[in-house]
Protein backbone atom coordinates (compact mmCIF):
# COMPACT_ATOMS: atom_id res chain seq x y z
CA UNK A 1 0.00 0.00 0.00
CA UNK A 2 1.50 3.35 -1.09
CA UNK A 3 1.73 6.39 1.30
CA UNK A 4 -0.76 8.34 -0.83
CA UNK A 5 -3.25 5.53 -0.56
CA UNK A 6 -2.78 5.49 3.24
CA UNK A 7 -3.94 9.13 3.60
CA UNK A 8 -7.59 9.75 4.32
CA UNK A 9 -9.64 11.49 1.68
CA UNK A 10 -9.41 15.29 1.80
CA UNK A 11 -6.08 15.45 3.71
CA UNK A 12 -2.89 16.57 1.86
CA UNK A 13 0.40 14.70 2.17
CA UNK A 14 2.65 16.78 4.50
CA UNK A 15 5.50 14.28 4.73
CA UNK A 16 7.75 16.38 2.51
CA UNK A 17 7.47 19.51 4.62
CA UNK A 18 10.21 20.51 7.06
CA UNK A 19 9.22 20.40 10.72
CA UNK A 20 9.41 23.93 12.13
CA UNK A 21 11.36 24.39 15.35
CA UNK A 22 9.49 25.71 18.33
CA UNK A 23 11.17 29.01 19.30
CA UNK A 24 11.02 28.58 23.16
CA UNK A 25 11.05 32.32 23.72
CA UNK A 26 10.54 31.80 27.46
CA UNK A 27 13.79 29.86 27.78
CA UNK A 28 15.78 32.49 25.90
CA UNK A 29 14.24 35.26 27.97
CA UNK A 30 14.99 33.45 31.25
CA UNK A 31 18.59 32.79 30.16
CA UNK A 32 19.04 36.46 29.18
CA UNK A 33 17.67 37.64 32.53
CA UNK A 34 19.97 35.29 34.43
CA UNK A 35 23.02 36.42 32.43
CA UNK A 36 22.15 40.08 33.07
CA UNK A 37 21.79 39.41 36.80
CA UNK A 38 25.15 37.61 36.97
CA UNK A 39 26.86 40.38 34.99
CA UNK A 40 25.33 43.00 37.31
CA UNK A 41 26.50 41.11 40.41
CA UNK A 42 29.98 40.63 38.95
CA UNK A 43 30.18 44.33 37.98
CA UNK A 44 29.06 45.34 41.47
CA UNK A 45 31.82 43.28 43.07
CA UNK A 46 34.38 44.57 40.52
CA UNK A 47 33.41 48.23 41.04
CA UNK A 48 32.67 47.97 44.76
CA UNK A 49 34.98 49.08 47.50
CA UNK A 50 36.69 45.72 47.78
CA UNK A 51 40.43 45.46 48.10
CA UNK A 52 41.03 42.00 46.65
CA UNK A 53 44.62 42.14 47.80
CA UNK A 54 43.32 41.80 51.37
CA UNK A 55 41.42 38.64 50.39
CA UNK A 56 44.61 37.18 48.96
CA UNK A 57 46.56 38.29 52.01
CA UNK A 58 44.24 36.85 54.67
CA UNK A 59 43.00 33.70 52.92
CA UNK A 60 45.93 31.76 54.39
CA UNK A 61 46.52 33.89 57.49
CA UNK A 62 47.42 31.71 60.50
CA UNK A 63 44.46 32.93 62.54
CA UNK A 64 42.06 32.06 59.70
CA UNK A 65 43.63 28.61 59.32
CA UNK A 66 43.30 28.02 63.06
CA UNK A 67 39.69 29.10 62.72
CA UNK A 68 38.96 26.56 60.01
CA UNK A 69 40.64 23.84 62.10
CA UNK A 70 38.47 24.82 65.08
CA UNK A 71 35.43 24.79 62.80
CA UNK A 72 36.11 21.23 61.67
CA UNK A 73 36.96 20.03 65.19
CA UNK A 74 33.69 21.46 66.49
CA UNK A 75 31.65 20.09 63.56
CA UNK A 76 33.07 16.57 63.95
CA UNK A 77 32.72 16.54 67.75
CA UNK A 78 29.17 17.93 67.65
CA UNK A 79 28.18 15.47 64.92
CA UNK A 80 29.59 12.55 66.95
CA UNK A 81 27.60 13.70 69.99
CA UNK A 82 24.54 14.21 67.80
CA UNK A 83 24.78 10.70 66.31
CA UNK A 84 25.11 9.07 69.75
CA UNK A 85 22.14 11.03 71.06
CA UNK A 86 20.21 10.46 67.86
CA UNK A 87 20.62 6.67 67.99
CA UNK A 88 19.63 6.52 71.67
CA UNK A 89 16.61 8.78 71.20
CA UNK A 90 15.48 6.93 68.07
CA UNK A 91 15.58 3.61 69.94
CA UNK A 92 13.68 5.23 72.81
CA UNK A 93 11.04 6.51 70.36
CA UNK A 94 10.51 2.95 69.07
CA UNK A 95 10.46 1.40 72.53
CA UNK A 96 7.22 -0.15 73.85
CA UNK A 97 7.87 1.73 77.12
CA UNK A 98 5.57 4.83 77.13
CA UNK A 99 7.87 6.75 79.50
CA UNK A 100 10.87 6.36 77.20
CA UNK A 101 8.76 7.28 74.17
CA UNK A 102 7.46 10.41 75.90
CA UNK A 103 10.92 11.54 77.05
CA UNK A 104 12.34 11.01 73.56
CA UNK A 105 9.45 12.87 71.92
CA UNK A 106 9.83 15.74 74.42
CA UNK A 107 13.56 16.01 73.73
CA UNK A 108 12.98 16.17 69.98
CA UNK A 109 10.16 18.71 70.39
CA UNK A 110 12.20 20.98 72.67
CA UNK A 111 15.44 21.14 70.72
CA UNK A 112 13.86 21.26 67.27
CA UNK A 113 11.39 23.88 68.39
CA UNK A 114 13.86 26.51 69.63
CA UNK A 115 16.44 28.43 67.57
CA UNK A 116 19.97 27.08 67.67
CA UNK A 117 21.46 30.46 68.52
CA UNK A 118 19.13 30.67 71.54
CA UNK A 119 20.33 27.27 72.75
CA UNK A 120 23.96 28.34 72.37
CA UNK A 121 23.35 31.47 74.43
CA UNK A 122 21.53 29.46 77.11
CA UNK A 123 24.40 26.99 77.45
CA UNK A 124 26.97 29.79 77.54
CA UNK A 125 25.03 31.61 80.28
CA UNK A 126 24.21 28.48 82.27
CA UNK A 127 25.98 29.97 85.30
CA UNK A 128 23.07 32.37 85.75
CA UNK A 129 20.83 29.38 86.56
CA UNK A 130 23.35 26.98 88.09
CA UNK A 131 26.20 28.92 89.77
CA UNK A 132 27.99 25.68 90.59
CA UNK A 133 27.82 22.31 88.86
CA UNK A 134 29.25 18.92 89.81
CA UNK A 135 28.57 15.71 91.72
CA UNK A 136 27.44 16.31 95.32
CA UNK A 137 30.11 15.18 97.77
CA UNK A 138 32.65 14.35 95.07
CA UNK A 139 33.33 17.33 92.87
CA UNK A 140 31.96 20.77 92.15
CA UNK A 141 33.11 23.86 90.27
CA UNK A 142 31.83 27.24 89.25
CA UNK A 143 29.73 26.91 86.12
CA UNK A 144 31.30 30.03 84.65
CA UNK A 145 34.69 28.28 84.76
CA UNK A 146 33.42 24.99 83.34
CA UNK A 147 31.17 26.34 80.60
CA UNK A 148 33.87 27.54 78.21
CA UNK A 149 32.98 28.69 74.69
CA UNK A 150 34.12 25.28 73.38
CA UNK A 151 31.97 23.28 75.80
CA UNK A 152 28.95 25.56 75.35
CA UNK A 153 29.23 25.32 71.57
CA UNK A 154 29.70 21.54 71.72
CA UNK A 155 26.64 21.04 73.93
CA UNK A 156 24.52 23.49 71.96
CA UNK A 157 25.39 22.15 68.53
CA UNK A 158 25.61 18.47 69.53
CA UNK A 159 22.37 18.28 71.50
CA UNK A 160 20.50 20.24 68.85
CA UNK A 161 21.92 17.97 66.17
CA UNK A 162 20.86 14.94 68.20
CA UNK A 163 17.22 15.99 67.91
CA UNK A 164 17.39 16.08 64.11
CA UNK A 165 19.55 12.97 63.86
CA UNK A 166 17.08 11.01 65.99
CA UNK A 167 14.40 11.52 63.34
CA UNK A 168 16.81 10.43 60.60
CA UNK A 169 17.77 7.34 62.58
CA UNK A 170 14.15 6.54 63.37
CA UNK A 171 13.27 6.68 59.67
CA UNK A 172 16.20 4.36 58.94
CA UNK A 173 15.16 1.85 61.61
CA UNK A 174 11.58 1.85 60.37
CA UNK A 175 12.77 1.18 56.81
CA UNK A 176 14.11 -2.24 57.85
CA UNK A 177 11.58 -4.98 57.29
CA UNK A 178 9.93 -6.30 60.44
CA UNK A 179 10.94 -9.79 59.34
CA UNK A 180 14.57 -8.91 60.11
CA UNK A 181 13.64 -8.26 63.76
CA UNK A 182 11.74 -11.54 63.92
CA UNK A 183 14.61 -13.46 62.29
CA UNK A 184 17.06 -12.02 64.84
CA UNK A 185 14.80 -13.09 67.70
CA UNK A 186 14.39 -16.53 66.15
CA UNK A 187 18.13 -17.17 66.31
CA UNK A 188 18.27 -16.05 69.94
CA UNK A 189 19.54 -12.47 69.61
CA UNK A 190 18.56 -9.89 72.18
CA UNK A 191 17.07 -6.54 71.17
CA UNK A 192 20.32 -4.57 71.44
CA UNK A 193 22.38 -7.27 69.77
CA UNK A 194 19.91 -7.44 66.88
CA UNK A 195 20.03 -3.67 66.52
CA UNK A 196 23.81 -3.59 66.50
CA UNK A 197 24.47 -6.56 64.23
CA UNK A 198 21.47 -6.72 61.88
CA UNK A 199 19.17 -3.71 61.95
CA UNK A 200 21.57 -0.75 62.13
CA UNK A 201 23.82 -1.95 59.24
CA UNK A 202 20.74 -2.19 57.00
CA UNK A 203 19.35 1.13 58.22
CA UNK A 204 22.59 2.91 57.33
CA UNK A 205 21.66 2.77 53.63
CA UNK A 206 18.71 5.04 54.35
CA UNK A 207 20.45 7.06 57.04
CA UNK A 208 23.69 8.06 55.30
CA UNK A 209 22.33 10.51 52.64
CA UNK A 210 20.37 12.75 55.05
CA UNK A 211 23.09 12.38 57.68
CA UNK A 212 25.65 13.66 55.17
CA UNK A 213 23.47 16.68 54.49
CA UNK A 214 23.10 17.24 58.24
CA UNK A 215 26.88 17.24 58.66
CA UNK A 216 27.37 19.78 55.87
CA UNK A 217 24.70 21.92 57.49
CA UNK A 218 26.42 21.55 60.84
CA UNK A 219 29.74 22.77 59.42
CA UNK A 220 28.01 25.99 58.41
CA UNK A 221 26.03 26.16 61.66
CA UNK A 222 29.27 26.33 63.64
CA UNK A 223 29.44 29.97 62.51
CA UNK A 224 26.69 30.66 65.07
CA UNK A 225 29.20 29.77 67.79
CA UNK A 226 30.92 33.08 67.04
CA UNK A 227 28.26 34.78 69.22
CA UNK A 228 29.68 32.98 72.27
CA UNK A 229 33.28 33.76 71.32
CA UNK A 230 34.23 30.31 70.04
CA UNK A 231 37.18 30.96 67.69
CA UNK A 232 35.87 29.29 64.54
CA UNK A 233 36.61 30.75 61.10
CA UNK A 234 33.89 33.43 61.08
CA UNK A 235 34.87 34.62 64.56
CA UNK A 236 38.50 34.81 63.43
CA UNK A 237 37.47 36.87 60.40
CA UNK A 238 35.42 39.17 62.64
CA UNK A 239 38.38 39.76 64.94
CA UNK A 240 40.50 40.80 61.97
CA UNK A 241 37.98 43.18 60.41
CA UNK A 242 37.30 44.78 63.80
CA UNK A 243 40.97 45.80 63.67
CA UNK A 244 41.40 46.80 59.99
CA UNK A 245 37.77 47.63 58.97
CA UNK A 246 38.02 45.36 55.89
CA UNK A 247 34.62 43.81 56.51
CA UNK A 248 33.68 42.57 53.04
CA UNK A 249 37.16 41.27 52.32
CA UNK A 250 37.24 39.15 55.49
CA UNK A 251 33.68 37.92 54.97
CA UNK A 252 34.70 36.82 51.46
CA UNK A 253 37.67 34.97 53.00
CA UNK A 254 35.37 33.14 55.44
CA UNK A 255 32.89 32.38 52.66
CA UNK A 256 35.57 30.93 50.41
CA UNK A 257 36.72 28.61 53.19
CA UNK A 258 33.19 27.38 53.84
CA UNK A 259 32.74 26.73 50.11
CA UNK A 260 36.02 24.82 49.97
CA UNK A 261 35.10 22.63 52.93
CA UNK A 262 31.64 21.86 51.54
CA UNK A 263 33.16 21.15 48.10
CA UNK A 264 35.45 18.55 49.70
CA UNK A 265 32.72 16.99 51.85
CA UNK A 266 30.18 16.61 49.03
CA UNK A 267 32.08 13.98 46.97
CA UNK A 268 33.06 12.20 50.20
CA UNK A 269 29.38 11.96 51.07
CA UNK A 270 28.64 10.50 47.62
CA UNK A 271 31.37 7.87 48.06
CA UNK A 272 29.95 6.93 51.46
CA UNK A 273 26.42 6.67 50.04
CA UNK A 274 27.69 4.46 47.23
CA UNK A 275 29.47 2.19 49.68
CA UNK A 276 26.40 1.61 51.84
CA UNK A 277 24.19 1.18 48.75
CA UNK A 278 26.23 -1.77 47.47
CA UNK A 279 24.08 -4.67 46.38
CA UNK A 280 20.95 -2.64 45.73
CA UNK A 281 22.17 -0.15 43.10
CA UNK A 282 20.22 -0.33 39.88
CA UNK A 283 21.50 -0.17 36.33
CA UNK A 284 25.05 -0.83 37.39
CA UNK A 285 25.34 2.52 39.20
Amino acid sequence: MSRTEALADGFPDLSGHEVARQPHWGRWLAAAVIVVIFVAIGRAFAKGQIEWSYVERFITAPVILRGIVNTMVMAIAAMALGIVLGVVVAIMRLSPNPVLRSVAAGYTWLFRGTPLILQLLLWFNLALVFPTIGIPGLWSARAVDVMTPFLAALLGLGINQGAYTSEVMRAGLLSVDIGQYEAAQAIGMGRLQALRRIILPQAMRVVIPPLGNEFIGLVKATSLASVIQYPEVLHSAENIYYANSRVIELLIVAGLWYLLVVSILTPLQMLLERRFARGIARGGR
